[in-house]
């Protein structure tokens, strides 16, 4: 087994309004030297937006904002904008979180040209009742049923952890996205084409776009895309999380998988085991919820991968690994 080292906590909620019950699930990039943090801030009563850090080389807090960064603006955000994932396509940032209207929560977008100034592109993933799903399936190869299991009668599919691809692939872009319990991938060369109709031929063939689906015994109960996918030379290194239940709850866990460069549908493996799950206090037990180590940002440096991951969706933590010795471990575990 790959050998993981726990780096421990770096951020904590403050006793300021907007982030005054939990801060956890952080997007993560490089502007230099620095690393920046856009990550989810909750205060009392659930409501969350979007706070921003900034840590120097040595990982010690240089800016941190006493204000969000971005905050609800919109009806389909109005109740919260969650869990969000940064990458740069082409000189833009790529700003993806999770936007919930009180009732409903869907990937949403917003970009950037400079790391402050954003721009809201609204819903990007589908919005389908669970009635339309079940009818635009219907005649297809027969999915998992936990697909409508797990939305019974729901106004429209929750779809969360949506994070595009750090460049594009065969000119498009290309993002994942999660209706329980796979993940899912969808490509286009122009966002501008996500239409309705778009999305309806989608859900006609939607076994066509499931990413990764569970098979081990610790993401048995159903998968979720974590950070920003990492291009190798073996292929895309997919750090997500993987859900099991327990006699206590669900535990969240996280995983590795490992996607062909120019077809990333294509698994060429995965581990199967967890990367590292719930074992330190800080992460068996939080504010809400218990035994939870959910990945959203990646940073490298040199051959050293730095996970950074929300942990018991209360705090900001930070796991490490040897990049290459993930690689080899998961061509070990080939498909």
């Amino acid at each position: 087994m790959i050998k993981v080292h726990k780096e421990g906590v770096v951020l904590r909620k403050t006793e300021l309004t907007f982030e005054n019950e939990s801060v956890l699930n952080p997007a993560v990039i490089k502007a230099g030297d620095d690393t920046v943090f856009f990550y989810r801030a909750v205060q009392i009563k659930n409501q969350s937006s979007i706070g921003y850090c900034v840590f120097d080389k040595d990982m010690k807090i240089k800016e941190r904002w006493d204000k969000p960064i971005l905050s609800p603006e919109f009806d389909y955000e109005k109740h919260g904008m969650e869990d969000p994932r940064i990458v740069n396509i082409d000189g833009l940032y790529y700003l993806s979180y999770v936007a919930f209207d009180g009732d409903n929560a869907l990937g949403a977008l917003a970009t950037s040209t400079d790391l402050k100034h954003f721009t809201r592109q609204g819903i990007i993933v589908p919005k389908i009742s669970y009635a339309d799903f079940d009818e635009l399936t219907g005649n297809n190869p027969p999915l998992n049923k936990k697909y409508l299991a797990y939305n019974p009668g729901a106004n429209i599919l929750a779809d969360k952890d949506f994070v595009f691809f750090p460049r594009r692939i065969n000119g498009q872009l290309v993002f994942l996205h999660r209706i329980k319990p796979d993940i899912q991938i969808a490509a286009v060369d122009d966002l501008a084409k996500l239409t309705e109709s778009f999305w309806q031929e989608y859900i006609a063939n939607f076994a066509d776009h499931i990413f990764l689906e569970p098979k081990y015994p610790h993401e048995i109960e159903y998968v979720g895309s974590g950070c920003p996918p990492i291009e190798t030379a073996h292929g895309w290194l997919i750090i997500y999380h993987g859900v099991k239940k327990t006699s206590v709850g669900f535990e969240y866990s996280c995983c590795a998988a490992l996607m062909n460069i120019d077809d990333p549908q294509k698994e060429i493996a995965r581990l199967p085991y967890p990367l590292f799950k719930p074992d330190q206090d800080y992460e068996l037990t939080g504010g809400d919820v218990d035994d939870v180590c959910f990945p959203t940002g990646t940073v490298t440096d040199g051959d050293t991968l730095y996970i950074y991951y929300g942990a018991a969706d209360e705090l900001i933590a930070c796991a490490s690994v040897s990049l290459k010795g993930l690689i080899d471990e998961l061509l070990l575990n080939r498909k």
